[in-house]
């Protein structure tokens, strides 16, 4: 099992033997003494041969790199243990990544390649029925819907990627029982495929019915890059709230697209001098950039994310509530990927190797149809093409309070509700924990996924009662009473200005 502090329960001496051995045997040749590595031995040179090829490709050393796929080849398998597994798709990966070297070729055999969209979306319901990691994401986000909206009459949620109706029919049951009855509530559900959004719209609407809420379903066809705001029809008076689930991330693509048309112009003021992809990102500025003094949004200019979130702003939304994994594959050299990634996938991996058999063939189609494809497209794609660009916490933290929107810390209900979701799998591996008044899913003690509320901060004194309320518990929304106090003391200050200055009360303005 990798580690992300490099240690394991195997000492370090194999790995360093493994470094020392050829990579080439010479022509013709095989390797019968990889069949004879144990288990543990066989997951630490998979580690070495990896990272080793990663290297030569990210050189672009491909007949290196092709020696170290022969050997890989002959100790990896989709159907083995967990880094057997792992090695299989990064491998994978790193040969789709060699072939783009040659485009004419690569194309030619993509010719017959058409992805099979069935096929992606039952793995991702698969993925959600048996794991907890976006089931947790759905049931807090329904419990800091519930708890934002109580006392509101009129609802209007909106879905950045609606799939399944279970989640909202649940919230619709809650919303009927509420002691001051069921509001009217619109929902608005984005996504490609207009046959998705017709299902879910029946099932939404046949459950509201059944319960007597008024009810409407608004549906927009689109992707989340292309998503023109006004079609989400939000109207004067509407309590909003809007739910996004692992959709946010896959606009960084666009910005990286954007930056690198900025650098190719500025290339062409440079002599003519082009710099390589992982060179040109970072000299941009990119938001991949890990350095801890540039903002998530580029001062360069107005960026997809940036523009998306402003947009999301406008719209004033009572609750925006992001679920998104919570690792950093976005990196712009090729060998930080894919250490990420590892250590990522191998959680995930892990976790799949401890709840299920390993002859499943729902796990298997997990593991190839979703986290293959995202493993491919974080090691072989750049540019536009790469889609999953997985970010920490800390990031979307950065980037969302820079948008305008400050946090909703998530409350004990919604942590007890999670815990108690964790206990029905029966699985020590799944842990939770609260970060910065956020939710973090782990398993073990890697990082996957988070979990975050936010509301629009609208004006100074917003922020000052924001900051005003969390010197209790670090974050904590301020309070009604807390409110009161302020008011009593901002009313006071000007009441003795008035007094002291003798002037006119109505040429006294709030700045709070």
């Amino acid at each position: 099992m990798l580690q992300e502090d490099g240690n394991s329960s195997v000492t370090s001496s194999p790995l360093q033997v493994f470094s020392m051995m050829p990579l080439s045997p010479g022509l013709g040749s095989s390797y019968p003494w990889l069949k004879e590595l144990k288990s543990e031995e066989r997951g630490l040179y998979l580690i070495h041969l990896l990272l080793s090829c990663a290297n030569h490709v990210a050189n672009g050393c491909f007949e290196n790199a092709n020696v170290v796929l022969d050997q890989i080849s002959q100790l990896a398998t989709p159907n083995g243990d967990t880094m057997q597994r792992i090695a299989a798709y990064f491998t994978e990966a790193l040969a789709e990544r060699i072939l783009k070297s040659w485009p004419g070729l690569y194309k030619a055999l993509q010719l017959t390649r058409t992805p099979i969209v069935s096929e992606e979306m039952l793995a991702r319901k698969l993925f959600v029925e048996m794991f907890p990691f976006v089931k947790l994401g759905l049931l807090v986000t329904n419990q800091a819907i519930m708890e934002a909206m109580e006392g509101e009459k009129v609802i209007h949620i909106i879905d950045l990627n609606v799939t399944e109706p279970a989640q909202w029919i649940v919230l619709i049951q809650a919303l009927s029982a509420r002691p001051e009855g069921p509001p009217h509530l619109r929902i608005t559900g984005v996504h490609q495929q207009k046959e998705v959004l017709d299902q879910v719209a029946h099932r939404l609407t046949e459950e509201a019915e059944k319960l007597d809420i008024p009810f409407q379903f608004n549906p927009v066809v689109s992707s989340l890059d292309s998503l023109d705001v006004e079609k989400l029809r939000v109207k004067s008076g509407e309590a909003v709230a809007i739910s996004s689930v692992l959709q946010l991330h896959t606009l960084l693509a666009s910005d990286d697209e954007a930056l690198g048309k900025k650098s190719a112009v500025a290339s062409r003021h440079t002599n003519g001098v082009h710099l390589p992809e992982k060179d040109r990102v970072n000299d941009a500025c990119s938001p991949s950039n890990d350095s801890g003094s540039s903002s998530p949004l580029s001062s360069n200019g107005s960026s997809k994310m940036d523009t998306f979130l402003n947009a999301l702003w406008g719209l004033s939304p009572k609750l925006l509530v992001v679920t998104e994994q919570d690792s950093n594959h976005d990196g712009s050299a090729l060998m930080e990927r894919l250490l990420e990634a590892l250590y990522f996938y191998a959680a995930l991996f892990d976790c799949s190797e401890s709840t299920l058999p390993r002859t499943s063939i729902e796990r298997m189609k997990v593991e190839k149809t979703l986290y293959g494809k995202e493993i491919k497209n974080i090691i072989a794609c750049d540019g536009v093409e790469r889609k999953e660009r997985h970010q920490k916490l800390e990031k979307w933290i950065q980037r969302l309070d820079v948008a305008g929107f400050a946090g909703v810390p998530l409350s004990y209900v919604s942590m007890l509700q999670a815990r108690r979701l964790l206990q029905d799998y029966h699985c020590n591996g799944y842990q939770i924990r609260e970060d910065n008044g956020c939710i973090v899913i782990c398993w073990q003690d890697r990082p996957l996924f988070s979990i975050s509320s936010w509301r629009c901060r609208r004006s100074s004194r917003d922020q000052f009662d924001t900051q005003l309320g969390s010197l209790d518990s670090g974050n904590v929304r301020i309070n009604t009473q807390k409110q009161t106090v302020l008011s009593f003391v901002l009313d006071a200050a000007r009441n003795i200005l008035v007094r002291a200055l003798n002037i006119n009360t109505k040429s006294i303005v709030y700045y709070f």
